[in-house]
């Protein structure tokens, strides 16, 4: 059951398309609506480091000038989600906060059902264009799951089910089922990627058939060998026309920080359609 949903907002062109999702999704499931956007002050930070004594007034200027900036676009953001909110009659709420984007969102989303993000989001206000790898954070830290949009919308009928047979994917279709989204109404594919040589397949499938036929549904089944998952999973979803991917995510750690595993990089970057997220 979906009662609350946070949408992350950004200067991207996907953010409108969040919103829009966020809005089909709370009148299908009589949920409310927060609007968040967070000044991103490490990012700030980090711009205006450095330099000697004689630097530190001119840094805390810049400093001071970029904060300002970051919040009045943040207050910016909010007024256009609370006017696309206008008439709606879904409740909605709308906050500004300050630190570091996945943080305060993962923070957030301890009270909230689900996430909803651009696929490509800006958080550092004062510099739009520069990317804050803020997803890896969220998904992999987020007591939730996400959906992730690209800067295009469509109505949700066809859903591509796509899994390694492993704990998160399996994770994603049960909180997917549970909460509904976008109701019950849906054509349900599933595709199981797997190695050479994996007895389990057929035997995965079935019981995953079997699951998802005591939720209602009539899932359409296939299996493959793949070692280029990511690339597999799209043009599967092309090839049957879907409308949205339900994934188990994968991250690792890098030297800077938190990264998406292959697959779920690939997804997140060349998606052309809504991910539904969960580890």
């Amino acid at each position: 059951m979906i009662k609350r949903i946070l949408v992350a907002l950004d200067p991207d062109s996907d953010t409108p398309v969040a919103t829009r999702y966020a809005i089909q999704i709370a009148r299908n499931t009589d949920a409310s609506l927060t609007g968040l956007a967070v000044v991103d002050s490490g990012s700030i930070e980090s711009s205006v480091r450095g330099g000697g004594i004689g630097s530190m007034y001119y840094a805390e200027k810049l400093r001071e000038e970029m904060t300002e900036e970051s919040r009045t676009r943040a207050r910016d953001l909010l007024k256009t989600f609370e006017r696309t909110l206008e008439g709606s009659g879904i409740p909605h709420v709308e906050s500004v906060e300050e630190g570091v984007p996945f943080r305060r969102i993962v923070e957030d989303m301890k009270y909230h059902d689900l996430l909803i993000v651009g696929n490509d989001p800006h958080f550092f206000y004062s510099h739009p264009k520069k990317r804050t790898d803020t997803l890896a954070g969220v998904i992999h830290h987020t007591v939730g799951p996400s959906l992730i949009v690209p800067d295009v919308y469509c109505n949700v009928k066809k859903v591509l089910f796509a899994t390694d047979g492993g704990s998160a994917a399996a994770r994603a279709i049960r909180r997917f089922i549970h909460l509904a989204p976008f109701g019950s109404d849906l054509e349900m594919h599933v595709l199981h990627i797997h190695g050479k040589g994996s007895a389990d397949a057929e035997l995965y499938l079935a019981l995953t058939k079997t699951y998802l036929e005591a939720h209602g549904f009539e899932p359409r089944l296939s299996n493959i060998v793949e070692e280029d998952a990511g690339k597999e999973i799209l043009r599967q979803a092309n090839a049957i026309e879907a409308d949205l991917i339900i994934s188990g995510s994968q991250t690792h750690k890098g030297l800077r920080g938190l990264r998406f595993g292959e697959t779920t990089g690939h997804l997140v970057e060349h998606t052309s359609i809504p991910l539904f997220l969960d580890h």
